[in-house]
């Protein structure tokens, strides 16, 4: 898959997974495919991330990638270890343009509409809006969509089970990132199975 509106409307919720040891990877991953959440977002924030990357994507239908990547060699590093996308808190230039010549899949972290038009020059249209509740919720996503037209966001930061289908009601929104679905460290893998479920279940 090469595309990232496509990566971002093959389940209405994208897992954000913080791994700390790699025997938790397949498991995992399992879980969360036969929950019905293809999409697994690998934070770049353990020690063990590249090889959780490696192992997640042996597992059949999985499309891993990388998030909290936040420079060029990052960016190289997680695309070695297999990432089929990746995932930015933020958009630099200089991120912008390695991803964009390594072709792969890029959501680069908008607060603002500064962030996006640094995006929209540099041709991408597909956004993580972040940290979005704290960047000011629903109404502030939808005040910022408001002048982009063609511009759509995965909102992440924040949301809960409670509240994503709020945040799927957006017209911009394709998805949304979430760390409910598998807290760090769980191995009640029975869990995030069903809780992977309900999600997918979730309407866009």
């Amino acid at each position: 898959m090469t595309d990232i509106a496509a990566i971002m409307k093959s389940a209405p919720v994208i897992p954000v997974l913080v791994v700390d040891d790699v025997a938790q990877a397949r498991p995992l991953a399992e879980a969360l495919v036969n929950g019905g959440l293809r999409v697994l977002e690998v934070t770049m924030r353990t020690p063990a991330a590249l090889e959780v990357i490696k192992a997640m994507s042996e597992i059949e239908g999985a499309i891993v990638g990388a998030g909290t990547v936040t420079n060029p060699a990052e960016l190289d590093q997680a695309i070695a270890a297999g990432s089929e996308f990746i995932v930015s808190p933020g958009l630099t230039e200089n991120l912008g343009k390695a991803a964009i010549s390594a072709g792969i899949p890029f959501l680069p972290g908008t607060a603002n509409a500064g962030d996006i038009m640094r995006g929209l020059d540099l041709g991408l249209t597909h956004f993580k809006f972040f940290p979005a509740t704290a960047a000011g919720g629903i109404p502030a996503l939808k005040a910022l969509a408001a002048p982009f037209g063609q511009v759509k966001f995965c909102p992440t930061g924040g949301i809960s089970a409670e509240t994503a289908s709020d945040w799927l009601a957006i017209e911009p929104v394709l998805c949304v990132g979430g760390s409910w679905i598998a807290p760090r460290g769980t191995s009640d893998y029975v869990g995030v199975s069903e809780t992977a479920k309900k999600a997918a279940g979730l309407a866009v």
